[in-house]
């Protein structure tokens, strides 16, 4: 009998658990179109790049997740770049790419998907705080 109350505990501890968990993710479900539009939704590249974190599969779902807050993080920055700016960008969404290239498993891809979002992010960064608008 004293056995079984461990697994008693610890099937209490999961159930009481799982609205945690789902509460993180914004989205309406976990299902990709789902948070697709929940990441389209957030009105900055940070609140895209929070959504992306609480909604990650790790996996190759991840690469369209992080797609979208690229192209948001991009709008905030690619086109006030310079040629030499935007050759550094590109040169950095290579190396992200090239990073897991050699790895197997499709949690690597969600990890490169990571790398060129949070690329994105830091140039956001950098261009909002130096149009003096902060980051947002």
């Amino acid at each position: 009998m004293r056995s079984k109350l461990p697994l008693a505990a610890l099937v209490v501890y999961l159930v009481s658990a799982a609205p945690a968990f789902a509460d993180q993710c914004p989205a309406k479900s976990t299902q990709m179109d789902d948070v697709i539009a929940a990441l389209n939704e957030a009105p900055s590249c940070d609140r895209a790049m929070k959504v992306f974190e609480a909604c990650e599969y790790g996996a190759s779902g991840d690469v369209r997740f992080g797609a979208v807050v690229q192209k948001k993080c991009e709008a905030d920055f690619l086109t006030r770049l310079r040629a030499p700016q935007k050759l550094g960008y590109q040169r950095g969404l290579r190396a992200c790419d090239r990073k897991y290239q050699n790895e197997s498993g499709t949690m690597y891809l969600s990890f490169a998907a990571f790398c060129r979002a949070e690329l994105a992010q830091r140039y956001s960064h950098q261009t909002l705080k130096a149009a003096g608008a902060g980051a947002r």
